[in-house]
């Protein structure tokens, strides 16, 4: 095991899978400066062959990415955040999502579109969207949301060696959080979920950069006497729907953290779910801790006031436990 950062790890990936296939390129916005540091070195070791900077224009990397993936190659896009990706929906959601299917399978699309999502920075509306449950909806598409190093760099690699096209979403968060990797070849299957923590009292599931906070309420509710478990969805699709269920079908209770606004959010899904497949196990109902309805605000203060939290968590399970929080 070797401890590194989140983004070292995705660094870590994109070298091993580009010196493991010729065929692997990269291009997108500043992956040469790469300003997050996951793109570093990428284009001294590899060559303006296989790893360039485009135009600020989210509709040409995604039409390119559709194009060379369709050609033969195996894509990487760096759509840089998140929000880029809305104007680059037309390839993606006519395209990307749809080509396999319309051509009965005779193109495959082995593209990763990586980008830095979510707000806690202050980087304001146009750059703080959590905006997976518009990916989720498309259909053919993989979403993925790992929310550790190890998982960061296991499913990048598995992203990139599918012949599905993917979005591999960085939480802005989680990139200088550290954690153990394992040394050697790491693979990590997507639509399996983690439970780093058992529990018997009430399921917290999280998504993607609300790991941490999930962690933090688990310790306080361990204070009020409510043993959580904590289940880390890793991918959204696949959805690991079985792990899910069992785990609230064991305790009873289900608490969905999501960074995304709450309607049509990640966390209304996995509550549906849950409701059409574990209610009968259920002794309470299913809470969901998301951002409002409303853009994400500049002002520090402002943003910190409606973006989810380990407080937010452990009102919620608390209200569900019938416990008191002080």
């Amino acid at each position: 095991m070797t401890k590194i950062r989140y983004t070292q790890a995705v660094n870590e990936a994109l070298h091993e899978e580009m010196e493991r296939d010729p065929k692997t390129i990269l291009f997108g916005e500043d992956v040469a400066l790469a300003v997050f540091g996951d793109t570093r070195g990428l284009l001294d070791k590899f060559g303006p062959q296989r790893v360039r900077n485009t135009p600020i224009c989210e509709a040409t990397i995604a039409g390119m990415a559709v194009g060379a993936a369709a050609a033969g190659y195996r894509v990487i896009a760096h759509m840089l955040f998140s929000n880029f990706i809305y104007t680059g929906f037309d390839a993606i959601a006519n395209q990307m999502a749809k080509l396999r299917l319309m051509t009965g399978g005779q193109i495959d699309l082995p593209i990763t579109v990586l980008a830095v999502y979510g707000g806690g920075a202050s980087q304001a509306a146009q750059h703080s969207d959590a905006n997976h449950p518009v990916l989720m909806n498309l259909g053919g598409i993989d979403v993925l949301v790992p929310a550790t190093p190890a998982d960061a760099k296991g499913m990048l690699k598995t992203a990139i060696r599918s012949n599905r096209p993917s979005f591999f979403l960085e939480a802005s968060g989680l990139g200088a959080v550290g954690g153990d990797v394992p040394d050697g070849e790491h693979l990590v299957p997507l639509g399996k979920a983690a439970r780093p923590k058992e529990g018997s009292d009430v399921t917290l599931i999280s998504v993607g950069s609300m790991i941490r906070a999930t962690h933090s309420a688990a310790k306080k509710l361990a204070a009020i006497g409510v043993d959580a478990e904590i289940i880390d969805v890793r991918s959204l699709v696949p959805l690991d729907e079985k792990t899910i269920v069992a785990s609230v079908m064991k305790t009873g209770r289900a608490v969905v953290i999501d960074e995304a606004r709450d309607m049509c959010s990640a966390a209304s899904q996995i509550a549906a779910v849950i409701a059409d497949k574990g209610f009968a196990g259920l002794r309470a109902p299913v809470r969901r801790v998301t951002v409002n309805n409303s853009s994400m605000p500049y002002a520090p203060n402002a943003e910190a006031a409606i973006f989810p939290n380990a407080d937010d968590i452990v009102r919620a399970a608390a209200s569900i436990c019938q416990r008191e929080v002080a």
